[in-house]
């Protein structure tokens, strides 16, 4: 579903799950088949107010997630195409106040590491993740620290961790090599990706 109103966890196991998606083209058939996802839209900047939202109307309700599991695709040029990875932690590459004193990457007078630690549960290859607003491409990887690069995880956490909700997350890696400079450059491998992403989400009801 998109937005926070009637916002409702899966059942997994014997724990409640809210899955949480940016958009809608990363969500095909084979994940269809399985859940129904909060849908925030594209950048932290909607993936934090969505998540919040949703996780405040469930607490309102007593109904917060055991856990939330943030999923869809990213970019890098260390990790191969198509291959799904779980998140061991994710950064926010947006962020420097570092004239001010603070280390880059953390935000000024909270206290949060550079490097946030996700859950784990799922016996997958793990990825360092970084989030920010801007599509990388290019020379840009250069610059950042991480595996992996995407758009909405590190502020899914932000909300979770104001409610004291762990987060996991998996990524399928869809673009990355070469240049990106068109959707399509995107969109080429989300029907694969979203085969493999359902795979791996498959195996949480075991481990849960």
């Amino acid at each position: 579903m998109t937005g926070f109103q009637g916002v409702d966890c899966e059942q997994v196991g014997s724990k409640r799950v809210l899955f949480v998606m940016a958009v809608e083209a990363e969500y095909g058939p084979h994940l269809r088949a399985r859940f129904t996802p909060l849908m925030t839209g594209i950048g932290p900047v909607e993936a934090a107010l969505v998540t919040g939202m949703a996780l405040h109307d469930l607490a309102l309700r007593q109904a917060l997630p055991d856990l939330v599991v943030s999923l869809g695709s990213a970019g890098s040029r260390l990790c191969p195409l198509g291959e799904i990875y779980q998140i061991a932690s994710v950064s926010w590459r947006d962020m420097d106040a570092s004239r001010l004193g603070f280390t880059k990457g953390v935000t000024p007078l909270i206290d949060h590491p550079v490097d946030v630690p996700l859950a784990t549960p799922l016996a997958l290859p793990l990825a360092r993740l970084s989030t920010g607003a801007n599509v990388v491409g290019g020379d840009d990887y250069a610059a950042i620290d991480a595996d992996m690069v995407d758009m909405e995880t590190f502020a899914v956490a932000r909300a979770c961790d104001r409610f004291g909700v762990p987060l996991m997350g998996l990524r399928g890696v869809s673009d990355g090599p070469g240049e990106l400079d068109h959707i399509d450059s995107w969109t080429a491998l989300l029907g694969l990706l979203d085969e493999r992403l359902a795979k791996a989400v498959d195996g949480l009801e075991a481990t849960l």
